[in-house]
């Protein structure tokens, strides 16, 4: 019996491409875009996402979400756009998570009509709220847990089991946990999407993203990612099969800190409101336990009244105000003005974004360092 890789030796070895030539210790880089086609077993070409760059990240993607294939995207929205598109046609219907990236949301409200697309939001993240969503032409339920920018949880098995009975795929934005904290296919999700301009490159210099199912599923999603044109260049996905092989110790150290930091500021005297599944107080802390291995690098908290949350960001010396998430270095933003900013200030409202939340992506610098940080930007403010 074959005993089961950990994630570490996975990020490092598996999918890895193997010099014949000069015994490299790293996967050769082929940035062809053209290839024979006579005489060979497989006809590659770059937008069929076969090349053998791509096709050696794949499994490393699937093996990472213990899925039996996956596809690699030029962005996390490429991903999330194909997917979804692969499973609704006119007069489908899919059921959203309320709390949800705010790209996906806008790619719902924006363009889902002009496909004769319909779609409704669950009024929260329970998965009875789902359930009273399900039409008979409903399709896909979609989700996102922990969720964007509020961190609730969603319980994967029960949201599986409902998409099962009802014959639905499910989906899920699995970027913030990261397959190092969190496998949703162990749970019965059917599709698992990521961002991977997040913590799978945790960098911050690569833009891309991936899908893990099952070969059926896959090969459904390919049949419309070959029309769409999402794939990576190869160079690209070089890059990040590189940046994986740190990524279950970085999100490690990520994990940590942010577990120390959600705990300072929960005493703070001038944060009104952490949210943070790992703190003993939030509502679906039991349940995060259950059904992920570590909290995540992901936290957000709700400033006094009398701080300006701009202000604040402003007096920040070592955490920097940045649009994104899930680099080695701690970055801060206001979903308002950011990554929720497409949303209607009703929109954010019914989901609970206020103005003076801040979504903070904890780096793995020293936790002392971050803590002084965040406490001489709050004093600076006062």
């Amino acid at each position: 019996m074959n005993k089961a890789k950990g994630i570490n030796t996975i990020c490092t070895h598996v999918g890895e491409l193997e010099d014949k030539e000069f015994k490299g210790a790293v996967s050769p880089l082929y940035m062809a875009t053209s290839y024979a086609f006579e005489d060979v077993e497989t006809k590659r070409y770059p937008r069929y996402f076969n090349t053998p760059n791509q096709v050696a990240l794949a499994k490393k993607m699937a093996a990472l979400e213990h899925g039996e294939a996956s596809l690699i995207f030029g962005s996390g929205m490429a991903a999330v756009s194909t997917s979804l598109m692969a499973f609704l046609k006119a007069g489908d219907h899919v059921v959203f998570q309320d709390s949800l990236y705010g790209g996906t949301s806008n790619l719902a409200t924006e363009e889902f009509d002009k496909f004769g697309i319909e779609y409704s939001f669950a009024k929260d993240a329970q998965a009875d709220s789902f359930k009273a969503e399900i039409k008979d032409n409903t399709k896909v339920i979609y989700i996102e847990t922990p969720s964007n920018p509020l961190l609730k949880i969603t319980d994967l098995e029960a949201v599986a089991e409902i998409s099962k009975k009802h014959d639905l795929v499910s989906m899920i934005d699995n970027t913030f946990a990261s397959p190092v904290n969190q496998n949703p296919i162990d749970f019965g999700i059917d599709v698992v999407i990521h961002s991977a301009t997040k913590y799978m490159g945790g960098h911050s210099d690569i833009l891309a993203g991936t899908v893990i199912s099952s070969e059926e599923k896959i090969d459904r999603i390919f049949q419309m990612a070959k029309n769409f044109g999402g794939s990576l260049s190869d160079y690209t996905v070089w890059l990040l099969e590189r940046s994986i092989k740190t990524m279950g110790i970085r999100v490690k150290a990520q994990n940590e800190n942010a577990q120390k930091l959600a705990e300072f500021l929960n005493s703070h005297s001038d944060v009104s409101r952490v949210y943070y599944p790992g703190l003993k107080d939030h509502p679906d802390h039991e349940l995060a336990k259950k059904q992920m291995k570590g909290f995540g690098g992901m936290l957000s908290f709700e400033l006094d009244e009398k701080i300006n949350a701009s202000s604040f960001m402003k007096s920040l010396k070592l955490i920097k105000p940045s649009m994104s998430l899930a680099g080695v270095e701690s970055t801060i933003l206001l979903p308002t003005k950011t990554s929720h900013g497409l949303l209607s200030e009703k929109e954010r409202e019914k989901q609970g974004i206020k103005d003076n939340l801040l979504r903070f992506s904890v780096g793995i610098e020293e936790t002392e360092d971050l803590i002084e940080d965040l406490d001489q930007a709050i004093k600076n403010c006062k």
